[in-house]
């Protein structure tokens, strides 16, 4: 079942402070939402998003949430449950990058355990403090989780953000086909796996053979109207999806040499970040 805008709905975006998610909320808000909250870990500009937002929208709820912590998360579920009440529309959005380093060659192992913390178990985590609700209503409901097309091939140079992501698309298809199998049809999940954005996460990533860097605006356009569809995966753009099917049919020596020579395995070469 479509839904054709989120008015009336309540609707809660993580890493809502800058980039996808800052777009996302204004989204959300332009369509008219009940209530949109937003969470992030960088206070500071969490609350000059929310004043932005407050303008066009008074009803705009603010968490300082750490999602890489899993007793954060629920502490800031119950107080949303208790302010604002049950979710409607969920966006797992937020995430953290890390490359340009060979695996062997990691120097801080909190890296790794942060990066699967905040992109892989924190959309489980913050599902389940909402989902439960979603499933036991009666109106139509939206799980939105912002994979990667790192989690559709290897990488190199990126190997613990591609397992994190690889984790995150398995998961969140996983329940997509569970609520489907319990007849929860009011409830649709859908996972994007775009390539690098221009949000400054992916500064210095090169983009591949005819795959530029996305454009931040097309990209929750594009996430936002297949979420309010429930188009299970979207994979963005269309050669992350040839790679794939490439990758699934053609001999291993060959996928590698095909990846390699249409630049993938070199996008994270000059991989410099946000800091």
């Amino acid at each position: 079942m479509k839904l054709d805008t989120v008015a009336g709905k309540k609707v809660l975006i993580t890493g809502a402070a800058m980039g996808l998610g800052k777009l996302f909320a204004e989204q959300a808000v332009r369509e008219g939402a009940a209530a949109v909250v937003l969470w992030d870990v960088n206070e500071t500009a969490l609350r000059a998003t929310a004043a932005e937002l407050t303008a066009a929208s008074g009803a705009i709820h603010t968490y300082t949430v750490d999602i890489s912590d899993r007793d954060a998360v629920a502490a800031a579920a119950e107080s949303v449950r208790v302010d604002v009440g049950d979710i409607d529309v969920l966006v797992n959005n937020a995430g953290i990058v890390r490359g340009n380093t060979y695996f062997w060659e990691t120097k801080d192992r909190d890296d790794i355990e942060r990066t699967m913390a905040i992109n892989a178990l924190a959309p489980m985590y913050v599902t389940l403090e909402f989902l439960p609700a979603m499933v036991a209503g009666t109106t139509e409901a939206r799980v939105l989780t912002i994979a990667s097309s790192a989690g559709l091939v290897h990488n190199p140079r990126m190997s613990v953000y591609a397992a994190s992501k690889w984790a995150a698309l398995g998961w969140s298809d996983s329940v997509r086909i569970e609520l489907g199998q319990a007849g929860h049809d009011h409830v649709k999940v859908t996972t994007f796996c775009p390539t690098y954005i221009d949000t400054g996460m992916f500064e210095g990533a090169t983009g591949f053979w005819f795959t530029p860097i996305l454009d931040r605006h097309t990209v929750v356009a594009t996430a936002w109207a297949e979420m309010k569809k429930g188009t299970p995966v979207v994979i963005m753009p269309w050669t992350s999806r040839l790679n794939k099917v490439l990758s699934g049919v053609l001999p291993l020596k060959l996928r590698d040499l095909f990846l390699n020579t249409v630049g993938v395995y070199h996008s994270m070469d000059e991989f410099k970040g946000r800091k």
